[in-house]
């Protein structure tokens, strides 16, 4: 099976043989693959029970939970790596569910919509209307994201959090790197992805 560009960018991030909880897992793809090329040990958590039924057909470990109600069931320190892909934005108290991720991982990888990108300022800007893009597909009145932020906006929050940044990664929307991102990330980059830590 071959992975989405961002799966595979995040798949890259991981080491071989870690223990790993997938937030918001969906059809279990990270995982399924994970485990299959790198003896990775993964549980993954959903609300959706047809997603839960393709993760168990995939032999992927899956437990059906909402992130809305937090990771009080998980004990401290009890993954490597705790990813959530594209789901930061759509959770009630993204602080809270960042704090609890690296309470139970050693570190995290989050991904989510660059909302600073310059499309999205332009529909804004010029159209006076919320934007709607690849990243971004729905209308104001049915999407699910309810905190949509910047690049700029998150690393304020890690700095307000004392969340260390381990590697930062800004693309475009097939998911490569190119130079104008990396000299302007919050106004080029359509995606970003973090790997966090907590400082010592």
């Amino acid at each position: 099976m071959t992975l989405r560009g961002d799966l595979v960018l995040i798949r890259d991030l991981i080491n071989a043989n870690a223990r790993v909880l997938d937030l918001g897992c969906g059809t279990g793809d990270l995982l399924a693959n994970l485990q299959t090329t790198k003896n990775v040990n993964g549980y993954g958590l959903d609300k959706d029970p047809a997603n839960i039924q393709v993760c168990l057909s995939k032999g992927v470990n899956v437990i059906e939970q909402d992130l809305d109600t937090g990771l009080s069931n998980f004990a401290d320190n009890n993954f490597n790596m705790v990813v959530m892909t594209d789901a930061l934005q759509a959770v009630r108290d993204p602080r809270g569910l960042l704090r609890e991720m690296l309470r139970i991982g050693e570190e995290c990888v989050v991904t989510f919509p660059n909302f600073g990108h310059w499309r999205c300022r332009l529909q804004l800007g010029l159209g006076g209307q919320m934007p709607v893009s690849k990243h971004l597909p729905h209308d104001w009145f049915n999407t699910p994201n309810i905190h949509l932020c910047t690049t700029q906006d998150f690393e304020r929050l890690c700095r307000e959090e004392n969340f260390r940044i381990i590697q930062r990664r800004v693309v475009n929307t097939q998911y490569t790197e190119h130079w104008s991102i990396q000299l302007a990330p919050n106004l080029f980059g359509s995606h970003a992805f973090y790997r966090l830590g907590r400082t010592a």
